[in-house]
């Protein structure tokens, strides 16, 4: 394809998919400091600390659901976006991009309003105590009139990414970060607004960010431009879009129903206590899974596009070289979780009782953190080809097939211990479940196909 920008069809895979993944999962590290930050700080407020960390940690569902409406438009379209420019088609990308950025705004209007309406039962549905409701309630208020800024910033930075523009794309997160990390102690501390300071200053920092995606996807520098004839919903399109980001949506969704299912388990067994500690607990998998995700992101542009371009042997390069970083990366973290576990918890808060409950809860709930490494790695494979349906299926199978239920029946007999060890077991299960169907599926039928010849048609 003479001519064509970000040509990912020609030179090193590695370099291609390197080129792409370093930015993008610094940009996924630096976007993880959005809440993280917000949970170091007020985890350390004078007296109030443990409850203020523990109310934050109930208003996670309700964040995981925002960021799985923006995964739905994002990772639903920019894959497609990839697999087009690798047909040639940057019109119909285009179209792909503007119908995506509509179906954005229309989710975020609807879910603004629907949790500002419910927000108080909603809050106490997801584990809040009457100790602990005033702080989630302080921090949702806020948070809750940004969510268009949230979504755009998280929803369309794909499509920057996906053009081959990965620095372009860390910067909208780092910006938005930098400032939330430098307005988080003035608005907390200095100004005295406490919880309600750390919404603001996130609030803040993503219109920042949204203003930032919005304006380089207008801009000439940009392959593809939002323009304002693409964004008329067409409903073959917004068919494809949906299908496809199902996978993220669900991830993220399933994410949100098993945080609840564990709140409120581990409230109903241990109390305040142990919400706090997984809280600090689900602030580290965030951090530690985020380069896995910016890698298996970084290889989707390269993979789609090689796809959609007929390189097939490229394609399984790429799925080779990811799924070798991700486990030799997840085996790093697995051992500093095993060996540091109350260094790892010290970030956070450093009272004793905390410590001492969470090394073991944290030790377990991070026992078999490889195999989550490899459901990640394979479900980010049938993203970038389009599949689908496995990406959906996995999402759901892992989380809300194996995890929510064994969250309510294990701590029958093990008490709070059941709700991590639940979380162990469906990265064991879902892990290899993902990545075996991954190989069976997709790699080795590749391998039995010529560059350029037709695909076979269950492939």
């Amino acid at each position: 394809m003479p001519g064509v920008k970000n040509d990912f069809s020609k030179g090193s895979i590695s370099k291609n998919i390197m080129t792409l993944a370093i930015p993008m999962t610094a940009a996924q590290l630096v976007n993880v400091l959005y809440s993280v930050v917000d949970r170091i700080y007020l985890g350390r407020l004078p007296g109030t600390g443990h409850l203020a960390l523990t109310g934050i940690g109930i208003t996670i569902p309700i964040v995981s659901i925002i960021m799985g409406l923006a995964n739905l438009c994002g990772t639903g379209g920019a894959p497609l976006c990839s697999i087009c420019r690798g047909h040639g088609d940057n019109e119909e990308a285009e179209r792909v991009m503007g119908n995506s950025f509509t179906l954005l705004v229309l989710l975020g209007v609807l879910a603004t309003a629907f949790f500002m309406l419910l927000q108080e039962p909603i809050l106490y549905l997801f584990g809040a105590s009457p100790d602990t409701f005033i702080y989630a309630d302080q921090y949702m208020t806020i948070y809750l009139c940004g969510t268009l800024f949230v979504m755009i910033s998280l929803g369309m930075n794909p499509f920057i990414n996906s053009q081959g523009f990965g620095r372009m794309g860390m910067l909208t997160v780092v910006i938005g970060a930098v400032l939330n990390i430098v307005l988080d102690p003035i608005f907390i501390f200095l100004l005295g607004m406490g919880v309600r300071g750390a919404a603001l200053a996130t609030v803040i920092a993503q219109g920042v960010s949204a203003v930032w995606v919005l304006q380089f996807l207008t801009s000439r520098r940009a392959i593809l431009r939002l323009r304002r004839s693409c964004l008329r919903l067409q409903r073959r399109r917004v068919l494809r879009i949906i299908s496809l980001g199902l996978s993220g949506f669900f991830m993220n969704m399933t994410n949100s129903l098993v945080q609840v299912v564990c709140n409120a388990t581990l409230q109903s067994y241990g109390g305040d206590l142990y919400v706090g500690i997984m809280t600090i607990i689900n602030s580290l998998r965030e951090v530690f899974s985020m380069p896995v995700q910016g890698l298996t992101n970084g290889s989707q542009p390269v993979a789609g596009f090689n796809y959609g371009a007929g390189k097939y042997s490229r394609v399984r390069e790429s799925i080779r070289f990811s799924v070798g970083v991700t486990v030799v990366y997840a085996t790093v973290f697995w051992a500093l979780a095993m060996l540091v576990p109350g260094l790892l918890i010290q970030v956070f808060n450093n009272e004793a009782e905390v410590i001492e409950k969470g090394i073991p809860a944290l030790r377990i709930y991070f026992g078999l953190f490889v195999f989550m490494s490899l459901q990640m790695a394979g479900q980010g494979v049938f993203v970038s080809l389009g599949r689908s349906k496995q990406a959906v299926f996995f999402s759901l199978l892992r989380k809300a097939i194996i995890n929510a239920p064994l969250t309510v029946i294990l701590p029958i007999w093990m008490g709070t211990t059941g709700v991590f060890v639940a979380e162990a077991v469906s990265q064991l299960v879902g892990g290899l479940a993902c990545f075996v169907t991954m190989y069976v599926t997709v790699y080795r039928p590749l391998g039995k196909v010529a560059d350029d010849e037709p695909l076979p048609q269950h492939l």
